[in-house]
């Protein structure tokens, strides 16, 4: 697929770029849940990509790479824009090779290279989600600080960001994103984790006349703020979280549903298994 470019989180989903796990790597040290199996977490991970292929999306499966247990998580390297793929800079040590390589290979895919972050910024793609077609909203935690928020205001021409800071939660060695505590459904329609989403993001929320709907706190846990839109109304939720797939049900959202035991060890949802290349 030639075409690209991302400006939305609910737009149509038409190209997306995944990545199968390696069963070869430290996941203890890149804080996943032990054990891990690993027969099922790439059975898992192989059914969530005929889940997306059966609801349209155009997918690229890119290669499994060895000793970078997270690199399933495509979300976070890279971040695409309308112009092109921004490589970002990862704070996670053992994440520090996944931007160059996720960079290359959708440069081979035929999406151009908008720019590269340079030290000291630091940013994952999970501190990163358009609230509308021109503003796209930054969280800064311990993953993403305020020279790569500079830095990516610079490369976006005729982009607003606007930032939003995420509290200390359980620390530097947890992996509290932006969209951990937010995922659009459709233009008037957003999920939240009130008691950890700052007050600034549910007031632009508001501001904007998107409605939001509260995941319970039985939920949070098992991911159920992470939410992917396939299209407006039409959603990838990790099975489980059923409190939250009625309240979606509940406002007229199509639920979809994958099994993820195995893939939840690392503390990533259904966005962060994807990378938007096309919304439309």
């Amino acid at each position: 697929m030639a075409d690209f470019g991302v400006n939305s989180m609910v737009g149509d989903l038409a190209w997306v770029a995944v990545r199968p796990p390696s069963a070869r790597g430290d996941f203890s040290a890149a804080h996943w849940s032990m054990p891990v199996d690993f027969d099922r977490l790439a059975a898992q991970h192989s059914a969530f990509t005929e889940l997306l292929m059966r609801l349209g999306c155009e997918v690229l499966v890119l290669d499994p790479v060895d000793d970078m247990p997270d690199a399933i998580f495509t979300y976070d390297p890279v971040f695409v824009v309308p112009a092109g793929v921004i490589e970002l800079r990862g704070a996670k040590q053992v994440r520090s090779g996944e931007p160059p390589l996720l960079s290359m290979e959708l440069q081979r895919a035929g999406i151009p290279l908008v720019g590269a972050l340079r030290a000291p910024a630091t940013a994952d793609g999970g501190d990163m989600f358009w609230l509308d077609r021109t503003t796209l909203a930054v969280g800064r935690s311990y993953r993403t600080n305020q020279e790569a928020v500079d830095q990516i205001a610079a490369l976006l021409a005729g982009i607003t960001v606007e930032t939003f800071d995420l509290p200390h939660d359980q620390g530097p060695e947890f992996c509290l994103h932006l969209m951990s505590v937010v995922s659009p459904v459709r233009g008037d329609l957003a999920v939240v984790y009130e008691r950890l989403a700052p007050v600034p993001l549910l007031q632009a929320l508001h501001a904007r006349g998107i409605e939001t709907v509260s995941v319970p706190e039985e939920d949070y846990a098992s991911l159920g703020c992470n939410i992917l839109t396939i299209r407006p109304g039409e959603v990838v939720l990790a099975e489980g979280n059923d409190a939250t797939a009625e309240l979606l049900r509940n406002h007229g959202v199509t639920v979809h549903t994958y099994q993820a035991s195995e893939i939840n060890k690392g503390e990533g949802g259904p966005t962060c298994l994807t990378r938007p290349l096309l919304r439309r």
